[in-house]
């Protein structure tokens, strides 16, 4: 697939915006690993830290990648604290890059995409981390934060607006390629 068939394929799967997304570009940075000990999920499952990897390995498995594409979902909110507005785009946007991950997998074998999403999994309500397998391997996407990616740097080195205006919010992920 071209980038152009993948931001098609992301704007069918009801993504607000895609773009091409330099790998090239990504910075793994270990302030912002450090903030995800802040978080309960923190040692607690497969795909945040550390069990994603150390921020160079990480910063490696990216490094892998030639090609991406950044996309996200922006909700309108009735003002800055609109938790419910919030909680709905964050639901929307992972729902939409479940089932756009699920349509680039067909076309995507093996290590030739890495999916990068927002936020924790929540795919079971309690992870297997660190006594068994994951449940779901196939499906384990780690978050852009996990990798040490400063979301809004990212989408400004790549010319991406992540700013849509007062009271929007906007959720961001992407897939990169070999």
């Amino acid at each position: 697939m071209t980038t152009e068939q993948i931001i098609s394929t992301a704007l069918e799967h009801g993504f607000t915006h895609a773009a091409p997304f330099d790998p090239s570009l990504i910075d793994c940075k270990i302030k912002v690993r450090e903030m995800c000990e802040a978080c309960k999920a923190y040692g607690t499952t497969w795909i945040c830290p550390p069990a994603c990897g150390t921020i160079e390995e990480c910063s490696a498995r990216v490094g892998e990648y030639t090609r991406g594409v950044v996309v996200q979902t922006t909700g309108e909110l009735e003002d800055e604290f609109d938790g419910e507005g919030m909680m709905e785009t964050a639901a929307r946007h992972g729902e939409h890059f479940r089932e756009c991950y699920k349509a680039l997998r067909d076309n995507f074998k093996g290590d030739v995409m890495l999916a990068l999403g927002a936020g924790g999994c929540g795919r079971c309500p309690k992870c297997t981390y660190p006594d068994e397998p994951c449940r779901f391997p196939d499906e384990q996407q780690s978050s852009m934060e996990a990798y040490g990616m400063l979301i809004a740097e990212e989408c400004a080195k790549n010319n991406i607006k992540y700013y849509y205006g007062k009271n929007t919010l906007t959720y961001v992920s992407c897939f990169l390629f070999k």
